[in-house]
């Protein structure tokens, strides 16, 4: 009876596409006396040659994701000692869009994963920023990285949704006289919060322009100058009380804003 047959799935990361592969590929065959042991992590020396004192037991195959040049030299050396064979999963579709596209890869072990997580981030701060948008749930002040307040109509909810997709979990709270912020808001370091201010000759063109959007006339108490200047005050007021960074918007656009928060946040935080 010959020795029995393994193959060996070695990753840099967790090593799911490697062994997505090889079930591909081995699903062509009838390989019911074969085993599969999938070796993730694999960042070193001493984890190669652990595989390799293990393979050698067996008729083996190694087949691998590891995108460190160095690594992948040694396995493939070792192997060839032993006389075991090696199977770069990687390597064909990484020459060919290196030659095809004139790219070099990053050589950077788990990017996929990285990327994966970067993705996830992003999806959940959106989601933060959809449930504690406009002051709907006042549990999320204590919870967000940052939180934006200002008067209605200072792009609090754009700003909320374009720092989410750079991974910021953000709440904003709008400013209106006839209803006091939560208390949370007061609890919240300054630090963790940027109030909006904008002139309110701008303001009012804002409030004129949304109200003929929804087909209303702009000589509503919401769009009135008198009505703008004592939200304004009021809101003047509740940034003090919070003791955070204050930016004008009034001729600033979104994108530009943001950048600007992100900075003050990094310099905030030390980073």
């Amino acid at each position: 009876m010959g020795r029995k047959k393994r193959i060996f799935i070695l990753s840099d990361s967790v090593g799911e596409t490697a062994e997505h592969v090889v079930n591909a590929v081995t699903s062509q065959f009838s390989l019911t006396d074969v085993e599969f042991h999938r070796n993730p992590y694999v960042n070193g020396v001493k984890d190669i040659e652990e595989v390799i004192m293990e393979a050698k037991e067996y008729q083996s195959i190694l087949a691998y994701t590891i995108v460190i040049d160095e690594l992948k030299e040694y396995l493939d050396r070792r192997a060839a000692e032993e006389n075991i064979k090696t199977v770069d999963l990687l390597n064909p579709l990484t020459n060919a869009i290196s030659q095809s596209f004139g790219k070099q890869p990053a050589h950077e072990a788990g990017r996929i994963r990285k990327l994966d997580d970067d993705y996830f981030q992003r999806v959940a701060a959106i989601e933060f920023a959809v449930k504690y948008d406009d002051a709907r749930d006042a549990r999320g002040i204590l919870k967000a990285d940052l939180v934006i307040i200002g008067v209605s109509r200072t792009s609090k909810t754009p700003l909320s949704m374009y720092l989410a997709h750079k991974r910021f979990k953000v709440a904003n709270i709008p400013l209106v006289p006839e209803v006091a912020p939560p208390e949370e808001l007061f609890q919240l370091p300054s630090n963790r919060c940027v109030g909006l201010v904008i002139t309110p000759d701008k303001l009012n063109e804002i409030r004129k322009e949304r109200l003929r959007a929804m087909g209303l006339t702009s000589g509503a108490t919401y769009a009135r100058l008198e009505r703008i200047v004592e939200e304004l005050e009021y809101a003047d007021k509740i940034i003090k009380r919070v003791g955070c960074p204050v930016i004008n918007v009034s001729n600033k656009a979104v994108e530009e804003t943001a950048n600007y928060i992100m900075e003050v946040l990094k310099m905030e935080r030390g980073t």
